[in-house]
C-alpha cells in the first residue's frame, strides 16, 4: 500500500488534526485463536525498540561516566534492528500498510477488481515463500556467532518464519470470500513453481517470470516482492543459491549506522503524537505574526521544523493542516492561496536534520559505493543538507510574503511577553534539534547514541513533561506504529540489497558509467538528465524506495563524473521534495485533497507557485555545488 492509500485505508480514523488514527494497532478485532498472536507480536516489537532506545543510552553512560563498557551492547542493538525490521513487517502485513508502487487493483471495481488483487497478491505471496526459503538456506550455512548466550542461528530463524507469515497474511487480504482467497492461494503455489517448470537459463523464460512480476507491479504487489522476486530469480539464473539474499538482508540489518534510522523516526512519531504542532504554531505565530506575510512564514517555519522529525511531508500535512489553515485564512490569504502553501510547505524539512531520508541515503549511498572505495557518512549529510534546506525555505518564505494580500487587517503589533510565553511553552521541544544535531556534529556521539538521546528525550518531554501521552497505553501504541513504518522501510531496504549486490556482481554499475560516458559529454549535462531522471521518480515513487531503488545506480556514474556524493544526495533529495508537488501524481497534491476534500485540479492550480519557487531552488542547488559542501568541508576540512 502507497503512503497515499495508508492515511485512508480503512479501517481508520482520523484525529482533530487530521492525522490518520489506526484504531488496529493494539485493538485489532480478531477471533481468539489470532488475537494472542497479535498481541504478541505487538509486545515483542514495541520491547525491541524500547531496548534499542535504552541499550546504546545505557552504553554510552557507562563508557563516559564509569569507563565501564557493556559486552556486546553494539552487536545486540544491530539485530534488534534485524528483529524490527521482521517484525514490523509482519505487522504492516497485518495492517495492510506494506509500500506499494501502485494502487491501481483497489481503483477497479467488481469482478476485474477481485482478480487484479487476487493475482497482485498471490505473486507476492509467491515471492514471500522465495524468500522465506532463502532464510531457512540461509539457516544452513550459519553457525558460530554467539549474542550475549544466544546462537545466530537461532535468531535467524525469524527470517523464514516472519516471510512465510507475510505470505500467508497477504494471501487472506487478497479478499473477503473464502473462494478468493483459496484461489490466491493455488495462484501462489503455481506463481512459486514456475521458475521450478521453466527453465531460467533462457531469455524467453526470464522474460515470462519478469513480465509476471511486472503485471503484478502494477496491480500493486509490495515493493518488497518486486525487489526481492527480481533478486531471487536472478539468482536462480545465475545457478547461485537463494541463501545470498538472506545474507545481504542480514548484513544490511546489522550495518553499525542502521539504528539510527528506526530512533530518529521514533523521536518524529513522539512529536507528530504529542501536542508539538500547536505549542509550534503557538510560537511562530508569536514570532512572526507582525510581519507582512507572518502567517505564510510561520507556516513556512513550523512545517520545515516538524518534517525534518517526522521524515514525511504527508504526515506534517495531515498533522498541521487543520491548525493552519484558519490561521491563513483569518489573514486574509484566499483559500487557493493556503492550500497551495500548506502543499509546498509541507515537504519543507527535508533536507533538514536530523530527517530520515539523508540518514538512509547515507547508508543506501556507502553500501553502492563501497567497491569504489566512497563511504558518506550520517554527519556529512546533515551538514550538506542544512544550506539548500535553509535556502528552500527561504524562497518558500518569500514567495508567500509576496502572496500576502495588500489589503489586510491591522497586524497586531510584536508582544515581547507573547513570545517570550510561547517560546518558554515550547522550549523544550525547541531544545531537541540543538540536541540531537550538536551531539552528532559535535563530535559528543555517535549517530545511534545522538538518536537514542533523541528518541529518550522526545519520549520524556512528550510523556512526563508536557504529558500529551499516558506513559504505558500511548508509548506501547506508538512504538508499534513506528515499527510498523520502519518495518516496512527495512524490509525494502534489505530485500533491495540483495539485488543490488547480483548488480554490482554482473557490473551492471560499471556498464552504467560506460555508457554515461560515451553518451554524456559533460557534468552538467549530466546533471540535467537527472534533475529530469528523479523529478519523474519524485512523482510516481515514496522517497524511501526512491533511494534504495535508483541511489545504487547513479552514485557511481555520478562519481565518474566528479560530482561529490554529499551534493548527490541534496540533489537526490531535492528534486525529490520537487516530485511530491508535481503533477498529476505529486503526493503531497494527494494528501492535501484528502484532507481537505478539495478537487485535485483546483490542488494542482493552487500549489503552481510553490512549484516554481522549488524549481529555482533545486536548480541553485544542482549548478551550485558549495551550498551543498560548504559546511561539510568547513567540519571535515581534511576530507574523508
Amino acid at each position: 500500500m502507497t503512503e497515499k492509500e495508508q492515511i485512508s485505508a480503512e479501517p481508520g480514523t482520523c484525529d482533530d488534526n487530521g492525522l490518520h488514527k489506526d484504531k488496529l494497532i493494539g485493538q485489532q478485532e480478531s477471533g481468539w485463536l489470532l488475537k494472542p498472536l497479535h498481541v504478541l507480536e505487538n509486545t515483542l516489537l514495541a520491547v525491541a525498540i524500547g531496548a534499542m532506545v535504552l541499550l546504546p543510552l545505557a552504553a554510552s553512560v557507562a563508557r563516559r561516566f564509569f569507563q565501564y563498557s557493556i559486552a556486546q551492547s553494539s552487536t545486540v542493538t544491530q539485530h534488534l534492528v534485524l528483529i524490527t525490521a521482521l517484525l514490523g513487517a509482519a505487522v504492516a502485513a497485518r495492517h495492510l500498510r506494506l509500500l506499494a508502487l501502485s494502487t491501481l487493483a483497489d481503483s477497479l471495481k467488481g469482478r476485474v477488481g477481485i482478480v487484479a488483487r487476487m493475482i497482485a497478491s498471490a505473486a507476492a505471496a509467491a515471492v514471500s515463500a522465495g524468500l522465506a526459503y532463502a532464510g531457512w538456506s540461509y539457516l544452513q550455512i550459519e553457525s558460530g556467532l554467539v549474542i550475549v548466550g544466544i546462537k545466530l542461528e537461532h535468531l535467524l530463524w525469524l527470517m523464514p518464519v516472519t516471510y512465510g507469515l507475510i505470505g500467508l497474511r497477504l494471501i487472506w487480504n487478497s479478499g473477503t470470500q473464502a473462494g478468493v482467497r483459496l484461489g490466491a492461494a493455488l495462484l501462489a503455489s503455481v506463481f512459486f513453481g514456475l521458475p521450478c517448470v521453466i527453465p531460467l537459463s533462457s531469455g524467453l523464460a526470464l522474460s515470462v517470470v519478469f513480465g509476471v512480476l511486472l503485471f503484478s507491479a502494477v496491480l500493486g504487489m509490495p515493493i518488497f516482492t518486486i525487489l526481492g522476486g527480481a533478486a531471487l530469480v536472478l539468482f536462480l539464473a545465475k545457478g547461485e543459491p537463494l541463501a545470498a539474499v538472506s545474507i545481504s538482508q542480514y548484513d544490511m540489518a546489522v550495518n553499525p549506522t542502521l539504528p539510527a534510522v528506526p530512533l530518529f523516526t521514533l523521536a518524529g512519531y513522539f512529536l507528530a503524537e504529542g501536542g508539538t504542532s500547536r505549542r509550534l504554531v503557538r510560537l511562530f505565530q508569536a514570532l512572526f505574526a507582525h510581519l507582512r506575510g507572518g502567517a505564510g512564514v510561520m507556516t513556512v517555519v513550523v512545517c520545515a521544523f516538524f518534517t525534518s522529525f517526522t521524515g514525511a511531508s504527508g504526515v506534517t500535512i495531515l498533522a498541521l493542516g487543520g491548525i493552519l489553515l484558519p490561521v491563513l485564512l483569518d489573514a486574509k490569504y484566499s483559500e487557493r492561496t493556503a492550500l497551495g502553501i500548506i502543499t509546498g510547505a509541507g515537504s519543507l524539512g527535508l533536507l533538514l536534520p536530523p530527517c530520515l531520508p539523508l540518514i538512509l541515503y547515507a547508508i543506501v549511498a556507502s553500501n553502492s559505493g563501497m567497491h569504489l572505495g566512497i563511504s558518506v557518512s550520517i554527519g556529512e549529510m546533515f551538514a550538506g543538507g542544512i544550506v539548500p534546506g535553509l535556502l528552500l525555505s527561504l524562497l518558500a518564505g518569500a514567495l508567500v510574503i509576496l502572496q500576502q494580500p495588500k489589503h489586510v487587517p491591522e497586524l497586531e503589533r510584536f508582544s515581547f511577553r507573547k513570545a517570550a510565553s510561547a517560546v518558554w511553552i515550547a522550549k523544550w521541544e525547541l531544545l531537541l534539534p540543538i540536541l540531537a544535531i550538536g551531539a552528532l556534529l559535535g563530535g559528543y556521539a555517535t549517530p545511534v547514541e545522538a538518536a537514542a538521546v533523541t528518541a529518550f528525550y522526545a519520549f520524556l518531554i512528550e510523556t512526563f513533561v508536557y504529558r500529551d501521552l499516558k506513559p504505558f497505553r500511548d508509548t506501547t501504541r506508538v512504538l508499534v506504529e513506528c515499527g510498523l513504518l520502519v518495518g516496512g522501510i527495512l524490509l525494502i531496504l534489505g530485500v533491495a540489497m540483495g539485488l543490488t549486490n547480483y548488480l554490482v556482481d554482473a557490473q551492471i554499475p560499471d556498464l552504467a558509467v560506460d555508457w554515461a560516458k560515451s553518451a554524456i559529454s559533460a557534468p552538467w549535462v549530466f546533471l540535467i538528465m537527472l534533475n529530469f531522471l528523479l523529478l519523474i521518480a519524485g512523482c510516481l515513487m515514496d522517497i524511501f524506495s526512491a533511494i534504495v531503488i535508483i541511489v545504487p545506480i547513479i552514485v557511481p556514474v555520478a562519481i565518474a563524473f566528479g560530482i561529490e556524493p554529499v551534493h548527490l544526495g541534496v540533489i537526490f533529495l531535492a528534486n525529490l521534495q520537487l516530485g511530491y508537488l508535481t503533477p498529476p501524481v505529486g503526493m503531497n497534491l494527494f494528501m492535501t485533497s484528502y484532507r481537505f476534500g478539495k478537487p485535485m485540479s483546483e490542488v494542482i492550480r493552487a500549489t503552481l507557485p510553490m512549484l516554481g519557487v522549488f524549481a529555482i531552488g533545486v536548480i541553485l542547488i544542482t549548478f551550485i555545488p558549495q551550498l551543498s559542501m560548504w559546511l561539510p568541508r568547513i567540519l571535515n576540512p581534511t576530507g574523508r
